[in-house]
């Protein structure tokens, strides 16, 4: 009888585990294209996507402003969680080679140099494609612009809270358009208002592209 019960009881159990169905690993947010997961501690980089070029017009809907051919980012992913859900990334870089910029405001021979202060800011990517940067408690977004007048060299300091983009695997890109920048110092030459746009294709780690699911 115990013989009986024991086999009885372990007949049960196999039948149980072989009901159960084995738990599938989640599928975080950030994903390689070629599936593998996207892992804390790597490096994102992206540069301008072929035939686009960066903007910072004085308008939303004018074309009088900067325009340049070269740009790229590297941001350190900080949190992948399970999808949905949004991942983290730390923007440590953010770069335009000057090289390939032109201006054409009344007044201005060309442009010396962008920089992007204040590094780094925090980049939020979520599930459904909606990419926010973010700067640190008590700072500000905030590019330098260096321009060659016939005055000689000036510089146009411009701030912004945030900035929003959006995320898409159709191309592995993120883009930003019309985000807003304020002047907060330099000469009547510079602009008063900012306004950026830029594609970023393709996101990609260690030579792989991106997705974001």
């Amino acid at each position: 009888m115990r013989t009986r019960t024991l086999l009885t009881l372990t007949a049960a159990v196999a039948a149980l585990g072989l009901a159960a169905p084995a738990s599938a690993a989640e599928t975080p947010v950030l994903t390689t294209t070629d599936g593998a997961a996207v892992a804390v501690g790597d490096v994102l980089n992206a540069s301008l996507a072929s035939g686009t070029a960066a903007t910072f017009y004085s308008s939303a809907t004018g074309t009088s402003g900067i325009s340049c051919t070269s740009s790229a980012f590297a941001a350190t992913v900080t949190d992948n969680p399970a999808a949905p859900g949004t991942a983290t990334e730390s923007l440590t870089s953010h770069t335009f080679d000057t090289s390939g910029c032109t201006a054409n405001v009344v007044g201005v021979l060309g442009v010396s140099g962008i920089t992007v202060d204040n590094l780094p800011y925090t980049t939020s990517v979520s599930s459904d494609g909606t990419v926010s940067v973010t700067p640190g408690a008590g700072s500000a977004i905030q590019s330098t612009v260096r321009l060659r007048t016939l005055l000689g060299t000036i510089n146009c300091v411009y701030q912004a809270p945030s900035l929003t983009g959006k995320a898409s695997n159709a191309d592995n890109s993120i883009s930003f358009t019309n985000q807003q920048f304020t002047k907060t110092s330099g000469s009547s030459l510079c602009f008063a208002n900012a306004f950026f746009t830029a594609k970023y294709a393709p996101v990609t780690k260690g030579g792989v592209a991106v997705n974001v699911n």
